[in-house]
């Protein structure tokens, strides 16, 4: 009898009573997501909308800032050997039939060739100049995602608090720490997912703007490599033409 009370006291102790408080389940992650009222779910809705927009830039911008896309392989090549033996209109629709970075510098530098090498040379600087910007207008967009993504979560946590204090206000200060913790807790979600959009968009922005960079180094550097024959020509003729120096 000892031992059977000895037991059924043990089971009785180990089994919670009404009074013992039982530890709440962890919440799960859409319950974490969505803990921020109607206003955090719009929120949170931005953010996805947002981090759906920066990972299609960031696909697209691997797909076509490539080195294969802004300067086809042989296209370089081709054309100065082209210009080389004289034949401008083939070396013009050798450039057409490749559409790129590379092919529309080489047909600005083209387009000049009866100015001489300084209009060929400008050409050349202003096609590389237009190029590259449009290139860096369209991977701003993700900079332009890491620098909002924060502020739209900042703007749920503000917004967080002060539902938290409103409620504080209308208790007449009778709501808990719990109560006020809980709606710090809920606010500061947006910040978080505010912030997972950010970073990640901030970092793909760096890398692409140094690829944009020197891509665009090596394209003008191949256009001047392509004229170079023109401009040595050209020069050669030009002592040819002038007179001779009077003895002295």
């Amino acid at each position: 009898m000892l031992l059977a009370g000895s037991a059924s006291a043990q089971m009785g102790a180990a089994v919670p009573g009404p009074d013992i408080p039982v530890e709440p389940t962890p919440k799960g992650f859409f319950d974490i997501v969505f803990s921020g009222g109607w206003v955090g779910v719009l929120i949170m809705l931005l953010l996805l909308v947002l981090s759906l927009t920066a990972a299609y830039l960031v696909i697209e911008h691997l797909l076509t800032i490539r080195r294969s896309e802004l300067m086809p392989d042989g296209l370089g090549d081709d054309v100065r050997q082209l210009l080389v033996a004289g034949q401008v209109t083939e070396a013009d629709q050798a450039c057409r039939s490749k559409p790129s970075f590379l092919a529309f510098v080489l047909l600005s530098g083209i387009a000049e060739m009866e100015g001489g090498w300084q209009a060929i040379e400008k050409a050349i600087e202003d096609a590389t100049a237009e190029q590259s910007a449009r290139l860096f207008r369209k991977i701003e967009y993700l900079s332009v995602i890491g620098n909002i993504a924060p502020m739209v979560g900042l703007l749920g946590t503000v917004t967080g608090m002060i539902f938290a204090f409103q409620q504080v206000a209308a208790t007449q200060g009778s709501a808990g720490a719990a109560d006020l913790a809980e709606g710090i807790y809920q606010a500061l979600v947006t910040t978080v997912g505010g912030l997972i959009v950010a970073i990640p968009s901030l970092g793909a922005f760096a890398i692409f703007r140094n690829r944009v960079d020197q891509l665009v180094a090596e394209a003008a550097y191949m256009a001047q490599h392509v004229f170079t024959p023109l401009k040595r020509r050209r020069s050669t003729k030009k002592r040819a033409n002038s007179p001779p120096l009077p003895p002295t």
